[in-house]
């Protein structure tokens, strides 16, 4: 049963973490509507269309990432009164491919940061300025949250590994 719950708390961290996602894919589509309707010059009319981008973007990840992991709440039980067994090795496979990612979205995401700065460095026009200060900031926000949530599942796995 500890394990059960062991997942269960893991999986409502998760869904409570996905949220942030959702927040700041508002904020970005607040901000989109924002430049539209208030922007005079050329770079805030520029930022528009990016913000706009980000911000489903965001949301996309936001929306999927919690139904994900609303529905691993009800599937966590229902695979652990199957076959706990089953459920802990296929839990122990899932978090280590799991972390496996988050190494390679720990060294691209700063890489595709980088660019987006020397980018930012090297041209003038209002929209690519727009375009790669809204990357950079999307960016960021997807290192916190998923920074949170690989701490989280590497504590998960570590406590699973305690259990058997």
């Amino acid at each position: 049963m500890e394990l059960l719950k062991l997942a269960t708390e893991w999986a409502k961290s998760e869904v409570f973490s996905t949220r942030f996602f959702i927040l700041f894919a508002i904020l970005f589509l607040i901000a989109s509507s924002g430049f539209w309707q208030l922007g005079k010059t050329d770079l805030a009319k520029a930022y528009v269309l990016p913000t706009l981008v980000a911000g489903l973007l965001l949301m996309t990840i936001g929306l999927g990432l919690f139904y994900t992991n609303k529905s691993r709440i009800t599937q966590f039980k229902k695979a652990h009164q199957t076959n706990e067994n089953s459920f802990y090795k296929s839990e122990i496979e899932r978090t280590e491919s799991t972390l496996k990612e988050y190494a390679v979205v720990f060294k691209v995401i700063p890489i595709l940061i980088c660019l987006a700065a020397i980018t930012l460095l090297f041209t003038g026009a209002p929209i690519w300025r727009a375009i790669c200060i809204t990357t950079i900031a999307m960016l960021t926000i997807i290192l916190l949250v998923d920074g949170t949530a690989y701490a989280r599942i590497e504590t998960y796995h570590k406590e699973l590994k305690v259990l058997k």
